[in-house]
């Protein structure tokens, strides 16, 4: 029988509401990640090719920064697009869907095709995207994680059904190959998940993100915006390339991406022992020991490719995920990390949303 409550001419059912509770919460819609794909170029720039280029070892590269070799998109005309067509494809196939069925793509880059349109427009024109719109996300290293959550809030309002993240950089397109500091460090490639509705408890569950104006003189790009307009000036300036203060960097990435992972495992309650996968963004090496030991996992349950790929920038949060894709099981919670220019930084909490095949 309901316990009834009066409340001058109202009445109120506790029995109703409790019940009224629990239907709510399970027909709360959740943003799950249905299908992963990747794509890297075949060109691989190892540290024995660098090593003939610049002053540098194979040795000094390994130590600091954990990187081996990285891929490079070789080829007139080819952009940033293109990575992000190869990882939006592998995609749909693997989920045996077509172009139609997609409400929205989001792109995070860096290293847009052009100032406009969006790369995320010229991806979905290449795939045969046709019935959604698109937009990019700029958040340096952490754009990934800023486009997923934006992504997962657009399904989670029951007005999309199907919705891609794309992180795509062509980093070689902003490196200067004559400076030891950066060259070593980046490469090319890109990532996508699909997010589909559900009402089961997985998917993006949480998410804490943050950004700092205050550290853009630390990592940045000196020219080619609307406070610097592309000159001659510029161009010969060489201040089209990345510009970063490697120390300052590393002691705000450490900091800020192993502390805000931290806090995430506090906010929902997670030991080490709940936590199946750390999905950091490749950075460097020495950035992802130190978030793993922040959070008390052993090496065996940190997603590393670095050595493979360098730092892809908006693209290494995904190409972990493909990567990894055939260990990841139904219900494993994983949380993805991420430090980028900015600066920008942040932590998300998924609850892996199905088993591969």
């Amino acid at each position: 029988m309901s316990l009834y409550v009066k409340k001058g001419i109202k009445f109120f059912s506790i029995k109703f509401a409790r019940v009224h509770t629990k239907k709510s919460i399970m027909n709360k819609i959740n943003a799950a990640i249905t299908a992963v794909g990747g794509y890297v170029p075949e060109y691989r720039l190892t540290n024995k090719i660098l090593e003939t280029m610049i002053d540098t070892t194979d040795e000094w590269i390994k130590t600091r920064t954990g990187v081996e070799e990285r891929r490079i998109l070789k080829g007139e005309g080819l952009g940033t697009s293109d990575l992000g067509v190869g990882a939006v494809n592998d995609l749909l196939k693997k989920r045996g869907i077509s172009p139609d069925e997609i409400d929205c793509l989001i792109c995070a880059t860096v290293t847009p095709d052009m100032s406009f349109p969006a790369t995320a427009n010229i991806i979905c024109d290449k795939v045969g995207i046709k019935n959604a719109f698109g937009f990019d996300v700029g958040a340096a290293c952490s754009g990934f994680l800023f486009a997923l959550t934006t992504g997962s809030s657009l399904i989670e309002s029951g007005r999309y059904k199907k919705v891609i993240v794309v992180g795509a950089d062509k980093m070689s397109s902003i490196v200067d190959y004559s400076d030891r500091t950066t060259c070593v460090i980046f490469g090319d490639g890109a990532g996508a998940v699909l997010l589909e509705a559900t009402n089961e408890e997985v998917g993006v569950l949480d998410s804490l993100l943050r950004s700092d104006g205050s550290g853009r003189p630390h990592l940045h790009m000196k020219a080619g915006g609307s406070v610097k307009p592309s000159s001659v000036e510029t161009v010969l300036a060489k201040e089209h390339y990345i510009y970063q203060e490697g120390q300052v960097v590393f002691k705000f990435a450490v900091k800020g991406m192993a502390d805000i992972s931290y806090d995430l495992m506090q906010k929902n309650n997670l030991t080490a022992d709940d936590i199946a996968w750390l999905v950091p963004h490749q950075a460097n090496l020495r950035i992802i020991d130190a978030t793993a030991n922040r959070m008390n996992l052993p090496k065996e349950k940190v997603m590393i490719n670095i050595q493979k790929y360098g730092n892809t920038t908006a693209g290494t949060i995904p190409l972990c995920l493909w990567d990894w894709e055939k260990k990841l099981k139904k219900g494993d919670n994983i949380i993805l990390a991420a430090f980028g220019g900015g600066f920008t930084w942040g932590a998300t909490l998924v609850k892996w949303a199905y088993d591969t095949k």
